[in-house]
């Protein structure tokens, strides 16, 4: 038991320290300082440093910037568009709501927010519901 806690204390004996520290000059620098004990009680000091990436270029007078994709299309029903619920287990399947807001990152799992006229059992108005589960109506 003794060996393990003196291997513990060895290990927790090293340690990294890194500091980025600001300068007045056009390019900065990352620096590293590495501090180690070894069994033979030596210790050693490294210090490595690494250059910052230049900035981006800044366009010329003149010149436009470059253009910017364009955004992309609007995912699911406009605001206020009346829908129909296909999802089975909702209260207010086959019952037709209103579309409150829809959230365009395509990650989401319910984007579109739809609100009834309708309460349910806990006296709740509005759900969110995937694209599959709407259909809209005219």
């Amino acid at each position: 038991m003794a060996s393990a806690a003196s291997n513990m204390a060895s290990a927790a004996s090293s340690f990294v320290l890194t500091s980025n520290i600001p300068t007045n000059t056009t390019t900065s620098s990352r620096a590293s300082i590495f501090f180690s004990k070894n069994n033979s009680h030596t210790r050693r000091l490294v210090v490595r440093a690494q250059e910052a990436a230049a900035p981006p270029p800044v366009p010329k007078e003149g010149e436009a910037p470059p253009a910017k994709p364009p955004p992309p299309p609007p995912i699911g029903p406009k605001r206020g568009t009346k829908v129909k619920i296909l999802r089975g287990e909702s209260y207010w399947f086959n019952g037709i709501g209103s579309v409150v807001a829809v959230d365009q990152d395509p990650k989401t799992r319910y984007p579109v927010v739809v609100r009834f006229n309708k309460v349910n059992y806990a006296n709740v108005s509005t759900n969110n519901y995937a694209l599959d589960e709407i259909q809209e109506v005219k």
